[in-house]
């Protein structure tokens, strides 16, 4: 019997999670601004994890009030380099703990968000019929409310605390996230290889989550980098609204709100929360953009 004329050609091995972060990481560093946001979110990051060796004080001990920017505490010697608040408190110190705050509940929330937007998303775009029309319907009705209204609706309902925040933040914003991965999932399916895998008899889930979610990452994770700089808004907006993480703990928006009386006098009060707040939004937007190119040329 002749041979076949057909040889069969070996398919390129699939490349891990982690090749793939790490070859993300070394196209980063042609994107100067993506390493510039990159840089001051890792600086947050730094400044919130190593914050009891960073903060010159307690962030709750009451100690000098209405100290500007550079003066002294007489007893101590040490500097108060943002100043103290109408209580005493130092807003360096304060900042610094702040952080930890936006930096925990923050990804936490969006990651949750994801999670449930990309389960309703790949259904929907994956078995369409009736998983369609249901989910997209819900979507809908939930994004025909102002994002904003809803936050404060759930959180005034059931009380100011992370936990309230993080499900404020999925119910807010897992639908928007649903209807861009089945955008995704609606063009993903139609490749060859997912009908390939199908024909090998693969499991819808696994077909999903290992040949469509993937091939999707590229958008999804520029999308996740702004979507997080909106929730650090959000956080920041709801603590100023006195809705958002319960005190005595630092809020950098429940600074801005205890001392917003005192801005024409005391304006360091409230300038310093609010470069943080814009800082930390800048950095994630910034890194959107050099990941934004990275899932071009990758």
């Amino acid at each position: 019997m002749a041979a076949s004329t057909e040889a069969a050609i070996p398919l390129p091995p699939r490349q891990s999670g982690l090749v793939r972060f790490a070859r993300s990481l070394a196209l980063l560093r042609e994107s100067p601004v993506g390493m510039v946001g990159a840089g001051i979110v890792l600086a947050w990051a730094l400044a919130a994890i190593f914050a009891p060796l960073l903060a010159p004080f307690d962030p709750n001990a009451t100690i000098l009030p209405f100290q500007r920017p550079g003066a002294v505490d007489p007893t101590t010697g040490h500097t108060f380099w943002l100043g103290t608040d109408k209580i005493g408190r130092d807003i360096l110190s304060r900042i610094i703990y702040g952080g930890r705050r936006v930096l925990i509940y923050g990804p936490i929330a969006t990651a949750a968000a994801y999670v449930v937007g990309i389960a309703m998303g790949l259904a929907a775009g994956y078995f369409r019929g009736w998983w369609d029309a249901v989910l997209s319907r819900v979507s809908d009705i939930v994004l025909s409310f102002p994002i904003f209204v809803l936050y404060v609706i759930v959180i005034s309902t059931y009380g100011a605390s992370g936990l309230n925040i993080v499900l404020a933040i999925i119910f807010a914003s897992a639908p928007g996230i649903m209807r861009i991965v089945r955008g995704l999932t609606l063009d993903l399916r139609n490749r060859d290889y997912v009908a390939a895998a199908q024909t090998r008899g693969e499991h819808p889930i696994y077909i999903m989550l290992v040949e469509i979610l993937p091939n999707a990452r590229g958008p999804l994770i520029v999308d996740a980098c702004l979507r997080l700089g909106y929730v650090t808004i959000t956080i920041g907006t709801l603590g100023f609204l006195g809705l958002g993480l319960p005190p005595p703990d630092p809020d950098w928006g429940g600074m801005v709100n205890e001392n917003r009386a005192l801005a024409p006098a005391f304006p360091h009060m409230i300038v310093y929360p609010c470069l943080a707040i814009s800082s930390l939004v800048l950095g994630l937007n910034l890194l959107a953009d050099g990941l934004r190119e990275i899932s071009i040329k990758d």
